[in-house]
């Protein structure tokens, strides 16, 4: 997909979805720097490139320009991804912010451009569908990183125009989650649960919905921007479909053969997003992708692989 013989920075590259980005990079015969403190990411997810890659185990805070000299463009996702973090660590906030402008920096310096994740959680408060051009009214210390860090790319695009493209990720699953443990999308969670004979917990009634996309639809998308010529925007990342919680456990329970009812809970989580829906026009019209699994296949694809790794 990108060009062969290239050289790229993946920052959280032994995560969850920076893993699958440096499986698809590599296999195309480019050259991949991963820059990962490890704190949700682990080596197990890309053991098979380990030979292929180089590995800095530090904050994208810490990279400065000897570490990543030669390369031809940059990919951002070496940033903390899931609410509770922030909630328990506030201070999360800073530390996402600072490290973006010093990513930020080095794409100007080195007249690169940069696709990083953002995230479809800053829209809560929004009616769906969720478009682009919503305002932002935030909710909670996550969103206040990921707007920031949204403002700031602009910023710099205007003043120095630097290229970055921000992807707003609706709820990403597939392989390679396992290092996230409880900050894992509700489906790796429900399958964990469920592959073992145990009833997942529902928090609520269960007919809250999310926008669910596989991963590799996910790498479609950054690989897509990344090629575009389109300097500087915000898009989103998801299907456009919605499922329920109770919908969810239907589909794995068929994936898998077994008929286990969810355990439900009171919802006691404050500014809690009852539904998550992407308008994906724009994407569309801008990358020209479609997201090619629904969440039955993306769910199929999962246990075709060996479960233990997942």
């Amino acid at each position: 997909m990108v060009g062969n013989m290239s050289k790229y920075l993946v920052t959280g590259g032994a995560g969850f979805i920076g893993s699958h980005l440096v499986e698809e990079l590599v296999t195309k015969g480019n050259e991949v720097i991963i820059v990962d403190n490890l704190h949700t990411g682990s080596l197990d997810n890309i053991t098979k490139y380990i030979k292929d890659i180089e590995f800095i185990n530090k904050d994208t805070g810490g990279i400065i320009l000897k570490d990543i000299k030669d390369i031809d463009g940059i990919f951002h996702l070496g940033i903390s991804s899931s609410s509770p973090m922030y909630k328990e660590n506030p201070s999360l906030v800073g530390k996402a912010i600072n490290d973006f402008i010093n990513m930020l920096n080095l794409s100007k310096t080195l007249n690169l451009k940069m696709v990083w994740a953002s995230s479809s959680s800053i829209y809560n408060g929004n009616s769906i569908p969720w478009k682009e051009d919503m305002d932002i009214f935030v909710k909670d210390f996550y969103t206040e990183a990921r707007y920031a860090m949204e403002r700031l790319a602009s910023l710099h695009h205007d003043w120095y125009g630097t290229k970055s493209i921000g992807l707003r990720f609706f709820s990403v699953y597939g392989p390679n989650e396992r290092s996230k443990g409880k900050y894992a999308n509700l489906v790796s969670q429900f399958l964990w649960d469920m592959k073992v004979d145990k009833s997942p917990i529902i928090y609520g009634d269960g007919e809250q919905r999310r926008d669910f996309i596989y991963v590799d639809d996910i790498i479609s998308g950054i690989i897509s921007a990344y090629k575009s010529n389109i300097d500087h925007d915000i898009l989103n990342l998801g299907t456009g479909i919605s499922y329920s919680l109770n919908d969810l456990v239907d589909i794995i329970n068929e994936s898998i053969g077994s008929s286990i009812k969810p355990v439900y809970v009171d919802n006691k989580i404050k500014n809690y997003i009852h539904e998550t829906l992407a308008d994906t026009k724009k994407t569309d019209e801008n990358l020209n992708i479609k997201p090619k699994f629904s969440l039955k296949l993306g769910i199929k694809k999962i246990l075709e692989k060996t479960f233990e790794r997942y």
